[in-house]
């Protein structure tokens, strides 16, 4: 008898008083500050969800980059185009590339990436240049670390 109370306690905690993760909730999204501070204008959002592909399949997440007023890939050295990029230190880094919008002056820089098969505990995300042709990535534009996203 003091052993079924005992156990029930000990369930009952556990499921009254779960420990807390360091998991993310999704959906969730965080702002993208600037690495360089005289970027006052330059920031960026990701959003990051849950997606179901078609065929169906078993839901993989998503990554969804929005940025604006950053400067000309070239300014940073031999690079014409930015990238998303999302790591865990030590572990797996995934990269794709970001699209401008035909705006004058400045563009919008977007893309998404959906085949995350990882939970992203401890990820950072990242906007950075790139080099289309050599595919070297460059410097680090805008960046924040997955424990903002909310």
């Amino acid at each position: 008898m003091k052993k079924t109370l005992l156990i029930t306690s000990l369930l009952a905690s556990v499921v009254l008083f779960p420990k807390e993760s360091n998991a993310i909730q999704m959906p969730c999204s965080m702002v993208l500050d600037p690495i360089d501070e005289g970027l006052t204008n330059a920031r960026g959002s990701a959003l990051i969800y849950k997606v179901q592909l078609i065929p169906p399949s078993f839901a993989r997440t998503n990554i969804s980059i929005l940025s604006v007023h950053l400067p000309e890939p070239s300014t940073y050295g031999e690079y014409d185009i930015y990238e998303g990029f999302a790591f865990i230190p030590g572990e797996i880094s995934w990269r794709f590339r970001l699209y401008p919008t035909p705006e004058e002056g400045s563009p919008t820089w977007s893309g998404r990436f959906d085949l995350i098969t990882t939970k992203l505990n401890n990820a950072k995300v990242q906007v950075r240049a790139s080099n289309s042709k050599t595919e070297k990535l460059g410097p680090v534009v805008l960046n924040n670390d997955i424990l903002s996203c909310k």
